[in-house]
């Protein structure tokens, strides 16, 4: 796991949610939901704000929680909130924007997994785990 990735994407996501949730129309017009005059319906501020605090809350977790399973944990509701927009976007929006909307959702997840899966540079990979922890690891040949 690539701890300093993930509280970057961390990072990233809570400052994007933060100005969702100060302005919903950062979400509402790229995703189609506003009105013939590309306006936002109160209505539909309404329900986007909480989306923008739970992506501010998600980052921000994926930022300030310790290294090991909590940022894991965290990531990994993250990487679900993400997932679940791209069902559900991909599901509901109008045809012609529900690629895009997929694509950024699942964009945001592809980074949350490869912070995830990565190891940082420099931390040896499996024989830096091995040295690590008192064995040898693979000799080179």
């Amino acid at each position: 796991m690539d701890a300093r990735f993930l509280r970057v994407v961390g990072a990233a996501t809570a400052v994007y949610g933060l100005a969702v949730a100060a302005r919903p129309e950062y979400l509402a017009r790229p995703s189609g939901l506003t009105d013939g005059f590309g306006e936002v319906a109160p209505e539909t501020a309404t329900s986007l704000r909480p989306l923008g605090w739970r992506d501010a809350a998600s980052g921000a977790a994926m930022l300030f929680a310790p290294n090991g399973p909590a940022l894991a944990t965290a990531a990994c509701v993250r990487l679900a909130a993400d997932f679940g927009d791209a069902a559900l976007l991909g599901a509901t929006l109008p045809p012609w924007r529900r690629a895009p909307a997929v694509a950024v959702s699942v964009g945001w997840g592809a980074l949350t997994v490869i912070g995830l899966l990565r190891r940082p540079a420099g931390s040896g990979g499996a024989d830096g785990v091995a040295a690590a922890r008192g064995g040898r690891g693979r000799k080179a040949h």
